[in-house]
């Protein structure tokens, strides 16, 4: 369905799973908080997603510790809810409970205050990511949290996500936002937010976001442009694909030491 924001994206997904298959990528999907999201229209937007694009070679799938491997649904605002209604669909006892059927999933909430760790425990979701690529917007978001909630999530048996963005710049849609604002200081923003994210051993690092350019968290190739009401910010001194050549290192270097966490 389409947010304020925008078209209905339904129609596109098809061409977004061929692409990535073409590209030996997976997709998982971002819900977001429409009008009227509950357990129960979770329950059906889960059962319908499971159904239509779930024998797709690009369709994301996560291998638990448990070795069980199944679809991954990140849930953006999931605080929005209160946890006794997530538990009706994601506990084992829950009213609307998907757990052990066809359209179990390893579900993944987003922490902004420190109080949504116990909430998403009680839901029954199984991880926790932070989302916002400014650091110190949120108590989740800010790297020095992260030690502390990797340690929570260890101890309840939750994975981890930590998000990491190359920089923060969304005064053009948001004027009054100045002060979230963070400068890319050509690549060191994102390597310290990296840098972060590795020191507490994560499964899965998040990056926020690959082609999100209103909100300056872009890492797509860039050029310099103008228009008569914008200036795009690219990434000069440096070559155009900065950013992809940087993840890559990274994400090369994160697969490495992965396997010694994991030894």
């Amino acid at each position: 369905v389409a947010d304020e924001h925008g078209e209905p994206t339904e129609d596109l997904v098809p061409a977004v799973l061929d692409a990535a298959q073409r590209h030996s990528i997976k997709v998982a999907f971002h819900i977001q908080p429409y009008k009227g999201r509950t357990e129960q229209s979770m329950h059906d937007n889960i059962r319908y997603i499971i159904d239509k694009y779930g024998k797709h070679d690009a369709f994301y799938r996560f291998r638990r510790s448990t070795g069980r491997v199944l679809p991954m649904f990140y849930v953006y605002d999931s605080y929005l809810t209160p946890p006794e209604s997530w538990a009706e669909l994601l506990t084992a006892k829950g009213s609307q409970s998907i757990r052990g059927t066809p359209y179990d999933g390893v579900f993944v909430a987003l922490i902004v205050e420190e109080r949504h760790k116990h909430d998403i425990l009680a839901s029954g979701f199984d991880g926790i990511y932070t989302y916002f690529a400014s650091n110190g917007f949120s108590f989740g978001s800010s790297h020095q949290n992260w030690k502390a909630i990797k340690t929570f999530c260890d101890t309840n048996n939750l994975l981890f996500i930590p998000s990491v963005g190359p920089g923060y710049v969304d005064t053009a849609v948001r004027p009054w936002n100045n002060h979230n604002t963070r400068n890319r200081v050509n690549g060191r923003y994102y390597e310290t937010s990296l840098q972060a994210a590795l020191s507490v051993r994560p499964e899965i690092v998040t990056i926020t976001s690959f082609n999100q350019w209103h909100e300056g968290t872009q890492i797509e190739r860039a050029v310099p442009k103008k228009t008569l009401t914008r200036l795009y910010l690219d990434y000069q001194p440096n070559q155009p694909d900065h950013y992809l050549q940087l993840t890559r290192q990274w994400a090369e270097n994160f697969n490495k030491e992965k396997d010694k966490w994991l030894m």
